[in-house]
């Protein structure tokens, strides 16, 4: 499908990738995986057409579509968010033409057992389920649904993109990408601005939906969920496993551990080999064995030990200057935007030395309040900070505040004052940017390496409050480890914004529930606050958020519009319940007749196929019928999804 072949690419003489060679082939499900700056982003731009490499060549068939999501971009604000995701659909006339051209093709083949033939019919199915989903009844349908998967109200529609966040104006980049339905999905740190229930429906539009996929994510249940193949980028090589992430890691292992077996063997097979030579070289007698010896060690093939990427980042925040008993007190807080409440009636002390998490659905006001407690935004009620607390704040988008086009050593070198100038090239020898790296631009730097630098200048100035809003996002698997074994030893107090459980597991204290416009707290960690709640994971309790907010809003209208509101309870609730049940029968009986019509297409479709295999031309509309059968098909899944979407919908209520 695509093909990599020689590919090389070089910067400042430094070499990304070195005569790397590999195919994506159709179906496949590729992760991208590596330490930050090995070249995932780099090679993702190459594929996506959007980057040369010094040399080499990506071959990919003329009239295959690649989507291409990025870790940043520029987002327009001028449209509502329905007309935003609507240019989805811009390529529809594109799509008639194309259907209409392989259907004009396809009449004039006789080849009906070649793999070009076989390959023609797949192209026209695939056009003809695009322009399928393009009729304006599914196109609503599709978009609805993949808004809803990604988080999004119905509320929301008509807002423009410039009321939502940036995380939120990515997700419309998501779902504008995701409805386009391309060959192949490129996906770059997809998960970064998704909280967890929309990075399960995520999960699940891949494996259900998507064609080809070639991700990069530091997310490991994410990746182990979604992929069949592992491609490891490390020190411009490639290492390409036909498994998902964890079973990768084994096999890796597994791999160095063999070769650094196989490695020693040979290496005291040699040195026995020239031992016995140096012994015996002038020896007369031993001639002839000295010889044979001498052959049979210029023939050993020697062994070499795969390059492990052995660069570490030392990460240590400074000594904390000591701050009072109690650094944050938060009395009543309430905050608003206009007629929408973020959270009310706030409470809780964070004593000195604690680390505590804020958790919960995106949009229930985490960052909100972290920008109350930063004094960046008005607020009611009392926020007081302890006695002498400096806070070091690390933001969502810390890393994209940099100055793109100054240097690494620039932008750390105008922050950093005192005798700390003079340490400048050894703090950044820490955190992986010795050398030659100091000189590259911000804008050249992937999003882990942005990361990093961001970072830095957090640690340039001793604090003793940390408040770390979603500090790992970009960050690769091993350098999570090391950011959370940092602040674990650090001796001030932290406040943490994530999603991540695994990030947050021994690191936490005491846990914040955010939701419903309420803060809870939770004594414990992580794990404590989810057995407390009895759930299994922080995925549940957004779920069960989201029901609560569905009941609330149902609940609401039917106070409005009850015709049964001067009834008794009792009456009430067995009018309401006959009338509900009646409506789950009716929509349970839509699910099964549409059902029973897709399977009564499929057998259609598959008789039609078979005719078409067999050669049977006896009937020239046969192609026609096999579109149209297909058009019928992709219409009723669609009607059966949203039929039993409605039937769920009526079940929680």
């Amino acid at each position: 499908m695509i093909a990599i072949q020689n590919l090389s690419v070089e910067f400042s003489s430094k070499s990304l990738f070195d005569n790397i060679n590999y195919v994506i082939n159709k179906r496949d499900r590729i992760a991208l995986v590596g330490r930050n700056g090995a070249g995932k982003s780099t090679m993702m731009k190459i594929i996506a057409g959007l980057q040369l490499p010094t040399s080499g060549t990506v071959s990919k068939p003329t009239d295959i579509t690649i989507g291409y999501l990025p870790q940043q971009m520029i987002l327009s604000d001028t449209q509502t968010l329905k007309e935003e995701v609507k240019k989805a659909f811009e390529q529809v006339n594109k799509i008639n033409a194309r259907v209409d051209e392989l259907n004009a093709e396809l009449l004039k083949r006789t080849d009906y057992e070649s793999e070009e033939y076989h390959n023609l019919i797949d192209r026209l199915t695939h056009y003809t389920e695009l322009q399928t989903m393009y009729r304006s009844d599914n196109c609503e349908a599709e978009m609805e649904r993949t808004l809803l998967g990604l988080g999004f109200l119905r509320s929301d529609f008509d807002r423009p993109t410039s009321e939502f966040s940036g995380g939120w104006r990515m997700r419309v980049e998501l779902a504008k990408l995701l409805l386009q339905k391309p060959d192949v999905l490129l996906l770059d740190e997809p998960t970064n601005h998704l909280d967890i229930e929309s990075i399960q429906w995520l999960e699940s539009f891949i494996k259900t939906k998507a064609n080809t996929v070639v991700l990069v994510s530091h997310d490991k249940a994410f990746i182990d969920n979604v992929t069949n193949r592992t491609i490891e980028i490390s020190l411009g090589k490639i290492y390409d496993y036909a498994v998902n992430y964890s079973k990768f890691l084994e096999l890796r292992k597994e791999r160095v551990e063999q070769q650094m077996r196989a490695y020693q063997n040979q290496q005291k097979q040699i040195q026995d080999t020239e031992a016995f030579i140096e012994r015996f070289r002038y020896k007369a007698t031993k001639s002839v064995q000295v010889q044979s010896r001498i052959k049979q060690l210029s023939k050993i093939e020697r062994i070499e030990v795969d390059e492990v990427d052995n660069s570490h980042l030392s990460l240590k925040f400074p000594p904390a200057p000591r701050s009072g008993d109690y650094p944050v007190i938060a009395e009543d807080v309430a905050k608003s935007y206009g007629d929408h409440l973020v959270f009310s009636d706030v409470n809780f002390i964070i004593k000195r030395g604690e680390k505590v998490a804020f958790v919960g659905k995106n949009g229930e006001g985490k960052s909100t309040l972290v920008k109350c407690i930063m004094n960046e935004i008005p607020y009611e009620g009392v926020l007081k900070l302890g006695h002498n607390v400096k806070i070091g704040y690390f933001a969502q988008n810390q890393a994209q505040l940099l100055d793109q086009e100054l240097t690494v050593f620039d932008t750390i070198d105008r922050v950093a004052v005192g005798d700390i100038r003079t340490k400048i090239r050894d703090i950044l020898g820490a955190f992986m940017f010795g050398g030659e790296a100091s000189d590259k631009k911000v804008k050249v730097l992937s999003g882990g390496e942005k990361s990093r630098l961001a970072m830095i200048k957090l640690l340039l100035e001793p604090v003793n409050l940390l408040i770390l809003d979603e500090p790992t996002n970009h960050l690769d698997i091993p350098t999570k480890d090391i950011l959370k074994d940092a602040i674990k030893a650090f001796d001030g107090t932290v406040i943490v914004v994530s999603h991540d459980r695994d990030f947050l597991d021994g690191l936490v204290e005491k846990v914040y529930e955010f939701g419903g416009g309420k803060v809870k707290e939770h004594l414990g960690g992580v794990y404590d606050f989810l057995q407390s709640k009895q759930l299994e994971s922080l995925q549940q309790l957004e779920v069960n958020a989201a029901i609560e907010a569905k009941k609330s809003i149902v609940n609401s209208s039917a106070q409005q519009i009850n015709p049964l509101e001067t009834m008794s309870a009792s009456k009430r609730s067995y009018f309401e319940q006959k009338e509900h049940d009646k409506l789950v029968r009716k929509a349970q009986k839509r699910v099964d007749e549409f059902e029973k019509q897709i399977a009564e297409l499929e057998d259609k479709v598959a008789e039609i196929e078979s005719r078409i295999a067999a050669g049977d031309t006896s009937d020239p509309d046969i192609f026609v019928q096999h579109q149209e059968t297909n058009k019928k098909l992709e219409m009723a899944m669609s009607d059966w999804e949203l039929a039993s979407e409605e039937l769920e919908r009526i079940k929680t209520d």
